[in-house]
């Protein structure tokens, strides 16, 4: 765009004008043209308007730099193999609805610092979440607005000394373990917090609560009485009706 007084010979995109008429065309187009301000002029000769295309500069930037890559050639030679990858009309190369960017360190610093505060993305490329990570780690405005989503957790307690043992016992789960011949594959560790003696009972970790509750009562409860107090990891089968 110049403005009218620096362009001598004033061409369409220089006129702002809230009318497009002497055209027909679609009346979403028209709307579009007014939007952004562009009138087009046709004059007595007979004549017709073929096409209008806008673009950004990032946009013909990557799809110039396609042409010099050795990865996106890969990619397109093996498009058959690719399929998440596709090459639109103008032959430049997609990957499903996001375009592909070169390997172009600056030209990548470029998007990411268009792209920073966008809510979608529109380019892809090998190592973007990497690039994106460390971008936004070196993004001073990214740090000072950082908000911690969770609730700040209180001090650690010391835990005071027992006199008797079973009176309090502490408990938790070692799970990731292959499966045993009666299909157990987890082990539930209940440790007196005085004597460290301890109970190991083979379950399966997908027991309910009611499972593991009657378990308790006959394997620990049945032996040492009901403790007064259980420390544990606060395991959401601990914590929700056991």
């Amino acid at each position: 765009y110049h403005p009218g007084k620096a362009n001598v010979v004033a061409d369409a995109l220089s006129r702002k004008s809230g009318m497009v008429a002497g055209i027909k065309v679609e009346e979403e187009i028209i709307c579009d043209l007014e939007r952004l301000g562009i009138e087009v002029l046709v004059s007595r000769q007979q004549g017709y308007w073929a096409s209008l295309r806008i673009e950004p500069d990032l946009i013909s930037w990557i799809k110039e730099a396609q042409k010099e890559d050795s990865e996106i050639w890969t990619i397109v030679k093996n498009l058959d193999k690719q399929v998440e990858f596709r090459i639109d009309d103008d032959n430049v190369l997609w990957q499903d609805t996001r375009l592909v960017v070169p390997n172009d360190a600056t030209l990548r610093e470029a998007l990411l610092t268009e792209a920073h505060s966008l809510p979608f993305s529109y380019f892809w490329w090998s190592g973007m979440k990497r690039d994106v990570a460390m971008f936004v780690a070196r993004c001073l405005i990214c740090q000072h607005v950082k908000i911690e989503h969770q609730q700040a957790s209180g001090l650690l307690q010391q835990l005071d000394i027992l006199v008797w043992k079973w009176d309090e016992i502490s408990m938790d789960f070692v799970t990731g373990l292959p499966l045993t011949q009666r299909r157990h594959d987890a082990i539930w560790v209940v440790v007196d917090r005085l004597t460290k003696s301890a109970h190991f009972l083979p379950i399966r970790k997908d027991y309910s609560i009611s499972r593991l509750a009657k378990m308790f009562q006959q394997e620990i409860v049945r032996l040492h009485g009901t403790p007064s107090a259980i420390a544990s990891d606060r395991d959401p089968r601990f914590a929700s009706r056991f």
